[in-house]
């Protein structure tokens, strides 16, 4: 909220009268109102509209709401319990299942929209020069990203990329992580902390001499000298919507850049899956 406030209060000399009645609502509401708040609420607040909510958020630097929402979900989700943040969107969104529907598919449309606009093609090009070089690649997820990460990990499998999945964590996950080496690509699927678990897997990348792809919400200064490529994945600021659906779209990308580099191996890989299938009756 502190840096809300300090963008409001930097341009508030040439903010327009609207902008001015938004920007006198978003400041007066709490962190956990905003992650809830919708563009038609606050312009009903305000009296003004869904469009001058969208032009205040631009004027003030943001892309749109979910990119404030994103801002606001870090420090709110670190300092808030998560039993106290379930109660909230309980309260916030009652038993309506027409509101309940509305609130998670719009969510997840802003979230798509901020994912879409998250990185730059040469990010991307060097994300997939990372896969195409390597000659296995490990797929990591912390927690409910391991869905992301098991996502690309299979894609990549049918496309023709020699891929391992990391399943377990803490003692287990020695085992299968000291095959990693010198010529491996680690992908890292980590929203916003960083673990006992993917301070090891860092450890051993940089020991071994492996390239790590990073696919992350909140850590690229923190970890951004430790990898090779950083993505960004915006994660769900309310949990409303699923925790893995930017770091999956992610990995879409990557697997078709991948595939229209190396189409021969890819379409090689799909007739090999397919007549396997065959075999096992499907």
């Amino acid at each position: 909220m502190t840096r809300l406030r300090d963008r409001i209060s930097e341009r508030w000399d040439s903010l327009a009268k609207s902008e001015r009645a938004v920007s006198r609502v978003l400041t007066a509401m709490s962190a956990e109102r905003i992650l809830y708040a919708s563009a038609a609420e606050l312009g009903a607040q305000s009296k003004t509209s869904n469009a001058s909510v969208v032009r205040t958020l631009q004027t003030l630097g943001y892309a749109g709401l979910s990119e404030l929402k994103q801002e606001v979900a870090a420090p709110f989700s670190s300092t808030v319990s998560p039993e106290v943040r379930l109660r909230s969107r309980l309260e916030h969104l009652g038993q309506d299942l027409g509101q309940i529907q509305r609130e998670i598919w719009s969510e997840a449309q802003d979230l798509v929209a901020l994912a879409s606009r998250a990185n730059t093609d040469a990010q991307y090009s060097s994300a997939v020069n990372l896969v195409i070089h390597a000659d296995t690649v490990f797929c990591y997820g912390l927690g409910a990203s391991g869905i992301a990460a098991d996502h690309l990990a299979l894609r990549l499998r049918r496309i023709g990329v020699s891929t391992r999945r990391l399943t377990t964590d803490g003692f287990r996950l020695a085992d299968e992580v000291m095959s990693l080496g010198s010529r491996d690509l680690l992908v890292i699927f980590a929203p916003g902390r960083v673990t006992r678990d993917i301070e090891a897997l860092l450890d051993q990348a940089h020991l071994v001499g492996a390239s790590v792809l990073l696919i992350t919400d909140e850590l690229h200064e923190q970890l951004g000298s430790r990898v090779t490529v950083s993505l960004a994945a915006p994660h769900t600021p309310t949990g409303l919507t699923a925790e893995g659906i930017a770091g999956i779209l992610t990995g879409d990308v990557l697997v078709q850049g991948v595939s229209a580099v190396g189409p021969d191996t890819a379409l090689r890989s799909s007739q090999t899956l397919n007549d396997l299938r065959g075999r096992l009756g499907y």
